[in-house]
């Protein structure tokens, strides 16, 4: 990673960023503030600084990706998030999204398979003072522990939506989840209603790395 420096260069370029997210559907303003204050360039190797702030996903190691703005405020969007959630993020990576819900006030726990990127993560947060629960571990088996959670937001493509997830959520709980196959997959907004039955929302189609676990691909 870069040095701590957030220059008005990248300030800027990130208000360009915001610019460009609402020209594309963004309309929750929250989100937008939050996109225009976490420095992303921050969270990505020397090779891709000058291209930060493009809306492009780009390898952070390990086989995974820091994910395109547009889709961090695509599933942020949808989570509708409100200062002090509880949420659940399966998938920490590179702690953008993860820093994304920080900003935005909530509560976090994340989860992250890849022990390299855990340990780059977790000492990356102290430094810049992100708080949030960073757990080592399968991601498909949520965190029972820490449950119920009222958000949970799943940063990998799954095969299905994994039964352990829906049980942490609770009562008029948001689980946001990409379900497919390894190549693409569509967007799903799943909400548990007062009697516990879930309504499924299937929205857009998008690609991410696949969520590997116990209870997603093997």
């Amino acid at each position: 990673m870069l040095s701590d420096k957030d220059t008005y260069k990248d300030k800027g370029a990130r208000r360009l960023l915001v610019k460009e997210l609402r020209e594309k559907g963004i309309v929750d303003e929250h989100v937008l503030q939050a996109i225009g204050k976490v420095p992303r360039h921050l969270f990505i190797h020397n090779d891709f600084r000058h291209h930060a702030y493009l809306d492009k996903a780009f390898p952070i190691g390990e086989g995974q990706t820091i994910s395109q703005p547009y889709t961090v405020a695509y599933q942020t969007q949808l989570l509708h998030v409100e200062k002090g959630d509880c949420i659940l993020e399966i998938g920490t990576g590179s702690g953008y999204q993860a820093a994304i819900l920080i900003e935005m006030g909530a509560k976090l726990t994340s989860i992250e398979r890849q022990e390299k990127l855990f340990v780059k993560t977790s000492s990356f947060f102290k430094k810049m003072g992100y708080h949030a629960n960073l757990i080592l571990g399968d991601g498909s088996n949520g965190s029972p522990e820490n449950a119920p959670f009222d958000k949970i937001i799943v940063t990998a493509g799954a095969p299905k939506v994994p039964e352990s997830l829906v049980n942490q959520l609770k009562i008029g709980g948001i689980l946001i989840i990409p379900v497919g196959d390894n190549k693409t997959q569509t967007m799903h907004t799943l909400i548990k209603k007062t009697d516990g039955s879930i309504e499924d929302i299937a929205m857009d189609v998008f690609r991410f790395v696949p969520l590997i676990g116990n209870q997603a691909w093997q």
